[in-house]
């Protein structure tokens, strides 16, 4: 700063003018003070809620391996008392003053405040209003976590049902079976009616048409652009969906001695359908049999440069009485302290399972340790499913089968077009599944009174083309946990599928410089994958939003295209 002589200083004594001149170089300007504050604020804001973000994550999870209701409570006081500090008042006045200042040019500055202004602003609602929620919230969660389906008096898990329904042929155990898996449906569907009622009301009080349009909007998501991508989906795979779907029909009819049009829910050897039928003779479970999951999965990710040992150590990964049957990944501390809860078998579907979470584990343990709390997270939640699917598919991939199950190429020649004619069909089942989670989950928040049975079943014949139970009118709709334990949510998973062909395409020409249909012996072994997934993809954590993420890392932002040339064009 230059300052010019003024004579009227003269008069002035030497030691006021003196202050008149460090007063004046010392003032602090406008941008200066605000970002001053929001550091402040941030700092305040860590030392009240890291404490207590650790301490409930932690309780959540013990409660989910355990079924333990003092621990459901524990972790619901915690929820309450992170909801009160995001819900305070004054501190969103203070994050809203700084926002609208437009002064925070820093981008880390820039992109923590976004975050923490659409996360305390769902929490701008009464104080005992949002206790209500999160109580609720925690006990229907506690309910469908505990239920425990029954067969002739006898309980059974889930993993037990998904066998019966994958090689049964007895047509009333399959029902059998199948009903039971729903009967949680009306143990929780009035308390999740609710719940939704309630949520909804918050929502409009923040000015929203309701919760759906806010975690959407909070999370960076555009509706429109949601349901315009869904729309897309929805065209694109219609018509080879239904040429497909005449081929299933066809198989199980013949399996299970039925004509086609006499097919149900409980013959699609999946409880909703979002699984595909093995239809191309090819048994992926004999691979399994006698291996030992979780050293597979840590030898191969330790052999990309993954290393999740410690992860896979500190998890909960095999079943036990009462715990929640939902596998999940969660980073106790947001610093790397990942556990995974699984209940993993000897068979393909768990591998897939381990595979998944695995991956999201990876991500999480390796975003960079020197971000602030509030960036230490994948930008998206459909981030983080992308890597995760991206690793899952590798329990039906031949080629990654023989090297890391050590399977003898002459054992496997004879799957390999049915392996991808298979992998073919999982993709077109899945989508159209995430159609009717999609356009259901929207359609209860815009009007929960409505007939949501009716509704179920309407979306499940027009999407998957299956048949609704005659003279049936039970709460199928709440029976999908997702609905309860991460609400608006489910879309993410189609988006994840979608980003994940993105990023396989990205590793094929640019990693691999390969241009084979899949990136499977040539991933193994190979650090290079590591290496890019940990600076582009994990690293990063939420310094980006989703679409700049992706197009640093792959040089395009979202793009179905890839999706499509990846699976839609297989044959």
């Amino acid at each position: 700063m230059i300052l010019k002589f003024n004579p009227k200083l003269q008069s002035i004594p030497a030691a006021i003018m003196l202050l008149l001149l460090f007063l004046t170089a010392c003032a602090e300007t406008e941008t200066e003070k605000i970002n001053r504050e929001f550091k402040e604020f941030v700092t305040q804001y860590e030392q009240k809620v890291i404490p207590l973000y650790q301490k409930y994550n932690e309780a959540a999870y013990n409660a989910a391996v355990s079924g333990d209701e003092n621990q459901y409570k524990l972790a619901t006081e915690y929820k309450i008392m992170l909801s009160k500090i995001h819900s305070n008042k004054e501190s969103f006045k203070k994050l809203e003053y700084i926002k609208n200042s437009k002064l925070i040019s820093d981008t880390i500055l820039a992109r923590e405040l976004d975050e923490l202004y659409n996360l305390f602003l769902p929490n701008q609602i009464e104080e005992g209003k949002l206790v209500e929620i999160i109580t609720l919230e925690n006990e229907v969660r506690r309910k469908f976590n505990t239920f425990r389906p029954e067969i002739d008096g006898n309980i059974v898990s889930v993993n037990k049902i998904e066998e019966v329904l994958r090689t049964s042929t007895n047509e009333e155990e399959l029902k059998q079976y199948w009903e039971a898996s729903k009967r949680v449906g009306n143990i929780v569907s009035q308390d999740l009616i609710q719940l939704v009622k309630k949520r909804n009301e918050a929502a409009k009080e923040l000015g929203f048409a309701n919760y759906y349009e806010m975690i959407l909007k909070t999370n960076g998501q555009d509706p429109e652009e949601i349901e315009n991508i869904f729309d897309d989906l929805d065209m694109l795979t219609r018509g080879p969906y239904m040429q497909l779907k005449e081929e299933i029909d066809a198989y199980l009819s013949e399996k299970y001695n039925t004509e086609p049009d006499r097919l149900m829910p409980w013959h699609y050897q999946n409880r909703f359908f979002q699984k595909a039928p093995v239809i191309y003779n090819i048994n992926f479970n004999k691979f399994y049999k006698n291996i030992k999951p979780v050293d597979v999965v840590k030898k191969y990710f330790k052999g990309i440069g993954l290393n999740i040992d410690d992860a896979l150590n500190n998890s909960d990964l095999y079943p036990k009485e009462r715990k929640s049957q939902l596998a999940y990944t969660t980073d106790i501390d947001r610093k790397g302290t990942v556990r995974i809860l699984a209940n993993i078998e000897n068979s393909q579907s768990s591998m897939t399972t381990l595979l998944y979470e695995s991956g999201f584990a990876a991500y999480l343990k390796y975003i960079d340790k020197d971000l602030p709390f509030t960036l230490h997270k994948p930008p998206q939640f459909a981030a983080n499913d992308a890597i995760a699917t991206l690793f899952s598919s590798f329990s039906s991939n031949i080629g990654w089968i023989e090297k890391m199950l050590g399977v003898s190429e002459k054992n496997t020649n004879k799957f390999k077009d049915a392996s991808l004619k298979q992998l073919r069909l999982e993709k077109f089942v899945f989508a159209r599944w995430a159609q009717v989670m999609y356009r259901f989950e929207r359609e209860l928040y815009d009007n929960p009174d409505q007939d949501l049975n009716t509704l179920w079943w309407d979306l499940v014949e027009r999407y998957q083309l299956l048949n609704r139970p005659p003279d049936r009118d039970a709460h199928d709709w709440a029976t999908k946990t997702h609905l309860i334990t991460m609400p608006c949510t489910y879309h993410n998973y189609m988006l994840g599928e979608l980003i994940a062909s993105q990023i396989h395409f990205y590793v094929k020409q640019n990693i691999l410089k390969d241009d084979g249909s899949a990136c499977d012996t040539k991933c193994i072994d190979n650090p290079d994958v590591g290496k890019y997934m940990i600076e582009k993809l994990f690293k990063p954590g939420a310094k980006y939003d989703l679409n700049q993420w992706l197009k640093n890392s792959t040089g395009e932002t979202l793009s179905p295209d890839f999706y499509t040339n990846q699976y839609i064009k297989i044959k």
